[in-house]
């Protein structure tokens, strides 16, 4: 039946407990991260709510224990929306809103993704705070690209070079990863892949995926998946430098964030 879709299958999760088995709602999941508001679809039944519920807990107290970072920081300081069947885009399982700064998962399709476009929303939410002068809207690593005056501040600099081991090779060229995303966008006669933000979101997905801590509705794909043998992820010594500079970075933020807040 399609209305049970890929929400009642058996997602594959290896990590520590979080809620000892008991069932959690939306509104727990709201008021532990504090996210802005979580929007759930009209067409969601009560049973379908109460899986989502404990998937999306799970799954994103795994990101906050890969991550090393707070329930605040995961919300990006409370500014984060969630959707659950509902605030999506057509042809899409899932999205991130940048105007209502709101993350979409589909009901039937969005699992997996959620790392993804976490990282969406993590590019919006620190731009302004890296860079100065920017558009409203802008994503971080877009304004990287173009150059944008950086705010000086010793964790984005250790962004900065996140994103430069990200796009370019040690002669400062385009690297392997970004010339194959264009190779992939030609062939498909589109430009998604080699969208920056885009680029991004991917190699944040393949650091998560490659974590000891494993669950499919967080992240799934970036080793197996169509997409990957298109070669449109990370791979070899390239992800495994990014995976480690990514990691030192959430760890950095978060060391940072919970100074600040003791």
């Amino acid at each position: 039946m399609e209305s049970k879709g890929r929400l009642h299958q058996q997602f594959y999760r290896n990590g520590p407990s979080h809620r000892d088995g008991a069932d959690v709602s939306f509104q727990d999941i709201r008021k532990l991260f504090n996210f802005a508001t979580i929007t759930v679809g009209r067409w969601v039944t009560a049973e379908e709510q109460q899986i989502a519920a404990n998937l999306f807990f799970d799954a994103l107290y795994d990101l906050v224990a890969i991550l090393n970072i707070n329930e605040q920081v995961l919300s990006l300081n409370g500014s984060l929306s969630l959707a659950f069947g509902s605030g999506g885009q057509k042809h899409s399982s899932a999205h991130y809103n940048s105007a209502k700064r709101q993350l979409a998962l589909a009901k039937n399709a969005g699992a997996g993704a959620l790392a993804h476009e976490w990282f969406h929303a993590f590019d919006h939410y620190i731009a302004p705070r890296m860079f100065d002068g920017i558009a409203a809207g802008s994503f971080a690593t877009q304004a990287w690209l173009d150059n944008a005056p950086m705010n000086p501040h010793p964790l984005n600099q250790k962004l900065s070079d996140c994103f430069s081991l990200l796009f370019l090779n040690d002669q400062k060229r385009p690297n392997e990863y970004f010339v194959r995303s264009v190779e992939a966008d030609r062939a498909l006669k589109m430009y998604y892949y080699a969208m920056p933000q885009e680029m991004a979101a991917r190699a944040f997905e393949a650091c998560i995926q490659d974590h000891d801590i494993k669950n499919a509705f967080l992240v799934q794909g970036t080793k197996k998946s169509t997409e990957a043998r298109l070669g449109i992820y990370p791979h070899g010594n390239l992800r495994t430098s990014l995976n480690q500079a990514l990691m030192l970075y959430f760890y950095q933020l978060g060391a940072a964030i919970s100074r600040k807040q003791t």
